[in-house]
Parts: structure tokens; sequence; C-alpha cells
């Protein structure tokens, strides 16, 4: 059976959290369009089904700025949802008529409502969206919200295995050659011993069996492991509910091309077998 395309329209009062919606869409994996008109919905699904599966997860942006097209929206809606081809969720974000008028009033942003005072731009949009609102499947007030509670929010509403949005990225590197500048954690496994002090296999580097093998015959070599796979996991659901979307994890050894890459390429299969989307760099190697 053809997966369906995972459809997600966000609308909404502006102010609302809209913006930072898409970024926590983004994160998601989702391709994202803000302040699209309804009826060009039919087009990017259109082209989605020319990508042969890697576009389908997209979300949408629909709200006040589309103005007169605004109304269609309804219809569309009706039509998507008898759509096979499709997953749809319309989600509306709103806040207190109070929260609004802080938040326009400490960004200085402009309303998209051209014609009135602020409070009356925002009773407008109310009233205008109130039909909108109506066919939302989840409505959101984020009054009280920080962006890692709206990140929290969105991912249980969508059904999402939450640890499994974290994507975690391992990055071998040669204390030689300098830290990388966008880790998060950053380990030093100078204290196993180092292939390179033994000429059958100093010519190698960790990606090689024998040089694997050399490394993980040491018994401190598979406790640090363990401890390692038990930090990184006692982590992540801490810093998801931070906010946090990406997590960089650094591995050393001196040159970057021995000890590191070894413990890189174990600890990115084992958190990889836990379901977590990995990304395996080794900086150095080639150095």
């Amino acid at each position: 059976m053809e997966e369906k395309i995972s459809f997600v329209i966000v609308t909404g009062l502006s102010g609302a959290g809209k913006t930072k919606t898409i970024g926590v869409m983004e994160d998601l994996g989702y391709f994202a369009i803000d302040n699209l008109p309804p009826n060009l919905i039919f087009d990017i699904l259109k082209i989605s089904e020319k990508t042969e599966g890697k576009i389908n997860k997209i979300c949408v942006v629909i709200d006040v700025r589309s103005r007169e097209f605004l109304q269609d929206l309804p219809a569309v809606v009706e039509t998507l949802r008898h759509d096979k081809r499709v997953s749809l969720k319309v989600l509306f974000l709103e806040a207190s008529y109070e929260s609004l008028v802080k938040r326009f009033s400490e960004t200085r942003r402009k309303h998209p409502i051209d014609e009135g005072e602020l409070e009356e731009k925002i009773r407008e949009e109310m009233k205008i969206l109130e039909p909108i609102k109506e066919i939302a499947d989840f409505i959101i007030d984020t009054s009280d919200f920080k962006l890692a509670t709206l990140k929290q929010t969105i991912v249980s509403l969508l059904s999402y295995p939450e640890e499994k949005t974290m994507k975690i990225s391992v990055v071998t590197f040669g204390y030689k050659y300098g830290i990388p500048i966008s880790a998060d954690l950053i380990m030093d496994v100078r204290f196993i011993p180092n292939p390179f002090y033994d000429e059958n296999i100093s010519d190698l580097n960790g990606t090689d069996t024998e040089v694997k093998e050399y490394v993980m015959k040491f018994e401190e070599t598979k406790e640090f492991l363990t401890r390692l796979e038990e930090l990184v996991l006692f982590l992540i659901p801490l810093y998801i509910r931070e906010g946090k979307s990406y997590l960089t994890i650094a591995l050393g050894c001196t040159g970057g091309k021995h000890r590191s890459v070894v413990i890189g390429e174990v600890l990115a299969g084992l958190l990889n077998e836990k379901g977590y989307s990995v990304s395996l760099e080794h900086r150095d190697l080639e150095k």
C-alpha cells in the first residue's frame, strides 16, 4: 500500500506562534511553505507526487494574509479530507487578547490587517478566522507557551515518538587539528591504547576490521561504550524538553584516524538500532 502524504495546515492568529511552528515542522522533516493561498495546495500535492516519495511530509501556513483567498480554505480542507492520498491535520494557533497585544508591542511587528489601531486589528482578525477555527483538528493556545512547550505539543498532536525527533550527528576528530566548534558533547578517547604504535595496523584506519578489532579488545573500551550509550540515551529526552532538535557528539583521539573512528562507528550503529536519525562524519580521516 502506497504511503500517504502527511499534510499539515497551520493557521491561526497573527502573533500566536506560526513562524516558530514552521521551524518545528522543518525540524520534524516537513517541507514547509509560509503564506500559501489555499487553492495552491493542490499544485503542491502534484509536485510532491512527482518526487516519488522524497517529499511526503508537507506543512503550509495559511492565514489572514491570504485575504480574499482565505474563504476558500474550508472547501479545500473538505476536499483534502476525502483524498485517499493525504493524511491531513489542521492546527489552529491562538493566544489571549492580552498576550497578542503584548507580543506585537514588544516586537513592533506590523499586523497584517491594515486598517485601525492594534487592538481593533486583533479583534477583527479573531472574527475573520472564526470559521477557520471551527474546521481545525487541534486548537493550540500559546498564551503561556515557551518554544520547548510548543514543540512538545506539536510532536504529541502529530503522534510522533518524541525522542525520535532528535537528529544526532556523530563527528570524529583529531585533537591535533582542533575541536569541532559545533559539538554539544565532546568525548576524549585517548585513554584507549593507540593502534598507531602497532606497526602492523598503523597505516590503516578505524574503518578497517583490524583496527576495529584492536580497539575493541580492551575492557575499558567496552565499558566506556556502555556508559557512553547510557549517557546519550539519558540526555536526549532532556535536550528535547528544552527545545533542542539537533545533538552533535564529537569523539576525539590524537589524529582522528583510529580510536575515535572506531568508537564513532560503533556509537552511530547503536543509536541507529535504537531508531534515531544519525549521521556520521569522520572529519580528519584523510588528513
